[in-house]
């Protein structure tokens, strides 16, 4: 029986029970990412990846299309040079792209239906790429991609897609910590220099009031100006693959908490200065995994208060409370997630553009482009591990 795959413009069009037998137990679920419908970003539109069988959905996965500018992981001088170009003639550095995978997440989600065999679950993975490759002719969207596919599903895909002709460079690494059986063995094991300094800060938290909820009714639009202003501190500029649309912290805690007698599979902890809210740590939830989503902070009493360090201790806590084994704490602050014990788990961003000329010009510069090799953090650790 032939697979048929299509890209649908609206997760809502496949049904919930559908996506969760091909991808149980995700934090990032399908209510996820019918949040991530239900607060729409004005740069893009998320759409996603569907393959059936005799009309039975066996494989599925999120998809987006945005208009991605190759200066995306550029920062500093880099940047503003770019951008200069990007003035001058925008198209020569900015490309229409339909993905698999999605700006709000850190993986790109490919789900399959556990009856079939790896034989079938790649012959439904090469009729997804064709179903990807037919809807960017019919977008005119002249870059095909997959954003942030883990090393699991690289190395299990890795010839369907070099047969699709889709070239690989490294995105950004997730950090991941193992955690102990007890708070008290999670900072044992830390460096004696990192274990004095993150004890002294921890000190901090007696002058805080530290609050979990799973809902924030009436904080959405303080929570969202905690994250902005974050992210224009942090030097960084990854453009339309970081900023959130508007509604975004309401949809996600409403859509991954009211799901029946089923458990929350978000909360967040609040950091409040006698009444006045100072931070934030978004928190989602799979069985054995604890995600520190997002971070929000207010400068800069957040940096007086050691806020990153306290509200690393509280995501250890509330994960070992959880009896998690990972907590998985995104892509970005490496230098400092690494010195507190995370690994950091490699991603992959495989493209392909559909004029051959543009493709291969794209190959032979996407080593310049790579997010890892432009991350100032990534360039540090590397240049300790030479040391």
């Amino acid at each position: 029986m032939p697979f048929e795959a299509e890209i649908v413009p609206r997760i809502g069009e496949i049904d919930r029970a559908d996506w969760e037998r091909c991808l149980p137990n995700e934090a990032e679920n399908h209510d996820y990412y019918r949040a991530c419908e239900e607060s729409p970003h004005a740069s893009y539109a998320i759409m996603a990846g569907v393959v059936r069988r005799a009309g039975t959905v066996v494989a599925v996965a999120p998809a987006f299309v945005l208009t991605y500018r190759l200066d995306t992981p550029f920062q500093g001088a880099l940047r503003r040079m770019s951008e200069r170009i990007y003035r001058a003639a925008p198209r020569l550095i900015s490309f229409k792209v339909l993905a698999l995978g999605s700006p709000l997440a850190e993986r790109c989600h490919l789900g399959f239906a556990p009856e079939l065999s790896p034989p079938e679950r790649a012959e439904a993975f090469d009729a997804l790429l064709g179903a990807l490759g037919r809807e960017a002719r019919s977008l005119k969207a002249g870059l095909v991609a997959l954003k942030d596919l883990d090393g699991r599903d690289a190395e299990r895909h890795a010839e369907t897609l070099r047969q699709r002709g889709f070239a690989r460079v490294n995105s950004l690494p997730v950090a991941v910590l193992d955690l102990p059986s007890s708070e008290e063995a999670y900072i044992a094991r830390l460096s004696t220099n990192t274990r004095s300094s993150f004890r002294r800060k921890l000190k901090s938290a007696k002058h805080l009031r530290i609050e979990y909820r799973e809902a924030i009714d009436g904080l959405e639009d303080e929570i969202m100006s905690l994250y902005e202003e974050t992210r224009t501190q942090s030097g960084l500029d990854y453009g339309d693959l970081e900023t959130l649309p508007a509604g975004y912290f309401g949809a996600v805690m409403r859509n991954l908490n009211q799901t029946g007698n089923e458990p929350a599979r978000a909360g967040i902890l609040l950091f409040w200065l006698e009444d006045r809210l100072i931070g934030f740590n978004l928190l989602l939830f799979e069985p054995g995994r604890v995600i520190d989503k997002f971070i929000g902070r207010r400068y800069p009493v957040s940096k007086d208060y050691h806020l990153f360090f306290v509200g690393w201790m509280e995501n250890v806590r509330v994960a070992l409370k959880r009896g998690a084994s990972t907590l998985q704490s995104g892509q970005t602050h490496y230098a400092v997630k690494v010195r507190l014990g995370s690994r950091l788990e490699p991603s992959f961003l495989y493209f392909r553009h559909r004029n051959p000329l543009i493709n291969r010009v794209l190959r032979l510069i996407s080593g310049l482009i790579a997010f890892d090799k432009l991350d100032p953090d990534l360039r540090e650790l590397r240049k300790a591990d030479k040391a």
